[in-house]
């Protein structure tokens, strides 16, 4: 059981020769939206630190503090995404959205705090709700350690560009499994035409959830063909080994961006269609799994901005231009496909992994795959 910490060999699963639909933009990621940028800090540190953070910001570093319409769900409700009151009741997004481990979540909200204060002054300077997110990777980082520092948000946060998007075991993805393979951080977008127009929509994933044996690739359930043992139960940290963790626990971050001009509720949605594309990959939604999506939408970036009101007898009033719902469905479509691609592309670009008390996952065999694949659809 060797442990690879390089994505030597690794390939994007359309270069695997994995079939999928739909027309991908430029990066194939959620950064060919335009403005929106990701960011990464990997923590990789003698046998039982396998961890990160992630950072996606809506509008760039500059654009922090310029709302987004935005919308989330809960498939299962199993995690914690933070902010997501403020997001309900508003329907906006002003904030960078960070992803990390389920005990990590405390520093890196008090993380993105202090970057905001440091860095974007006229913002909300008396009060801030950040959204962090996370799933469990205690199988092979130490969770109860403290490898997470608050400095590393807002080094995620800095790292953060447009262009090509690291995948596999990097970030917030680092320790994470996903239909018992090594899993981690994904990404894919997809090109919708509106008319005249061109827009993206593009779908950014943390996934560590599944069974093996749900695992389906290009419609063919490998997962129950692939050689090996199906499941894989091992005891909860701290629980004196009485208390294995079911098949299929552990939860999947989707984040969904667009450039495409929506309202707050067709943003809601959007995040709701992720969990189709979730599904095309074989799951069947874990109880044990927090399966938690969000989505944005970067067009009107004046429209939802908060102004405290003045006492000079003005009322002022905004607009928005909106795709129109009986026109969606196109919209709809791309977040299926994104999602779909993007948990492949998390399973094709990760490596093999040893971590905490000797745990090791195995990278997604790409041969056996692409194999079985092109015998049911060749």
């Amino acid at each position: 059981m060797s442990d690879d910490h390089t994505n030597e060999g690794r390939k994007r699963a359309r270069e695997a020769g994995i079939p999928l639909t739909g027309e991908p933009g430029g990066w194939n990621a959620i950064t060919d939206v335009p403005g929106v940028e990701v960011g990464y800090v990997t923590l990789v540190e003698g046998d039982d630190v396998r961890t990160g953070v992630t950072a996606l910001l809506p509008r760039g570093r500059d654009g922090v503090g310029t709302p987004c319409a935005a919308g989330w769900h809960s498939f299962n409700g199993n995690g914690e995404m933070t902010g997501t009151a403020w997001i309900e009741e508003s329907g906006s997004l002003a904030v960078p959205v960070l992803i990390t481990n389920t005990y990590a979540v405390g520093p890196v909200h008090r993380g993105v705090v202090e970057w905001v204060r440091a860095n974007c002054r006229g913002m909300a300077p008396e009060w801030l709700l950040p959204v962090v997110t996370e799933t469990w990777d205690g199988h092979l980082n130490d969770i109860h350690g403290t490898a997470v520092r608050e400095h590393h948000a807002g080094a995620a946060i800095e790292a953060a560009a447009s262009g090509p998007v690291e995948e596999g075991c990097v970030g917030g993805g680092t320790g994470m499994r996903c239909y018992g393979f090594k899993g981690g951080s994904g990404t894919a977008s997809r090109v919708v035409r509106y008319g005249a127009d061109r827009y993206t929509v593009g779908a950014f994933v943390q996934a560590n959830f599944g069974a093996r044996r749900e695992l389906v690739v290009a419609g063919v359930p490998v997962g129950r063909e692939l050689p090996g043992p199906v499941t894989v139960s091992e005891p909860v940290p701290g629980t004196g080994g009485g208390r294995p963790v079911p098949p299929g626990a552990g939860s999947v971050i989707v984040v969904v961006a667009t450039d495409a001009p929506l309202l707050p509720g067709q943003c809601k949605a959007l995040a709701r269609r992720a969990t189709l594309g979730l599904g095309r990959t074989g799951t069947t939604g874990s109880h044990f799994s927090g399966d938690l999506f969000l989505a944005f939408s970067t067009a009107n970036p004046t429209a939802l901005t908060s102004t405290f009101p003045e006492d000079d007898g003005s009322a002022p009033y905004e607009s928005m231009r909106f795709v129109p719902w009986g026109r969606m469905d196109p919209f709809y479509g791309a977040v299926v496909e994104s999602v779909e691609e993007a948990v492949l592309n998390a399973l094709t670009g990760a490596h093999s992994m040893t971590g905490r008390a000797g745990h090791h996952v195995p990278a997604l065999p790409l041969d056996e795959v692409t194999g079985l694949v092109a015998d049911r659809t060749g």
